[in-house]
C-alpha cells in the first residue's frame, strides 16, 4: 500500500514539474514573441508591477555570473545536477506535500535550464515594485515556482514535523 501512495505522490510531483515547465516556456515565448519585451524593454501594467526584460546571465541575485561559454555550460551542468538531486529526492517522497514542492522546484530548474541552454542566459521579465524600493530582483515563472517550492520545504520542515519523530529523538 505504501508503494501505491508512494506511487501517486510521485506522479503528482512529476505531473507539476511538467507543468509548471510548460507554463514558464509559455509565458516565455509569448513575452519574447508575443508582446516583443526585449524590443521594447519594459511595460508598465500597475504602479506596483512591470514587465521589464532582463538578460540574467548569473544565478540567483547576480551570482556567479556567466562570463564565458564555459561558465555558461559550468552553471547549466550546476544546475542539472541539482535537478537530478532533486529528481532522485522525489522519486523517494512519502509525503504529498513535500512532492508538490519538489515538482515546483524541478518544473523551474528545467524552465531554466532551458533558457540557459537555448539563449545562453536566462529570460526574466517580472517586476514587483513599491517606487523604488524593489523587495525582489527581476524574476520569472520558474523562479517564482522555486521559490515557493523551497519556501513550502522549509515551512513543512521547521511546523509540520511529526510528533512522534521528535519524541523518538528524545529516546534514542
Amino acid at each position: 500500500m505504501a508503494d501505491l501512495v508512494q506511487g501517486r505522490f510521485r506522479r503528482l510531483g512529476f505531473g507539476l514539474a511538467i507543468l509548471t515547465f510548460a507554463v514558464d516556456q509559455i509565458i516565455k515565448a509569448v513575452i519574447v514573441q508575443g508582446i516583443d519585451l526585449p524590443g521594447r524593454g519594459g511595460i508598465e501594467l500597475l504602479p506596483i508591477f512591470r514587465l521589464l526584460w532582463v538578460e540574467n546571465h548569473g544565478i540567483s541575485m547576480g551570482f556567479l555570473t556567466a562570463g564565458s561559454a564555459m561558465d555558461r555550460w559550468l552553471l547549466v551542468a550546476m544546475t542539472g545536477a541539482i535537478a537530478a538531486a532533486v529528481i532522485f529526492w522525489l522519486w523517494r517522497e512519502r509525503n504529498k506535500a513535500d512532492a508538490c514542492a519538489l515538482g515546483l522546484v524541478l518544473g523551474g530548474a528545467f524552465g531554466n535550464i532551458a533558457d540557459r541552454v537555448r539563449l545562453g542566459y536566462v529570460a526574466d521579465f517580472l517586476d514587483l515594485h513599491f517606487g523604488d524600493w524593489h523587495p525582489f530582483l527581476v524574476f520569472n515563472v520558474a523562479d517564482a515556482a522555486i521559490t515557493i517550492g523551497v519556501l513550502l520545504l522549509v515551512l513543512r520542515a521547521l511546523f509540520a514535523r511529526a510528533p512522534a519523530a521528535a519524541s523518538e529523538d528524545l529516546h534514542a
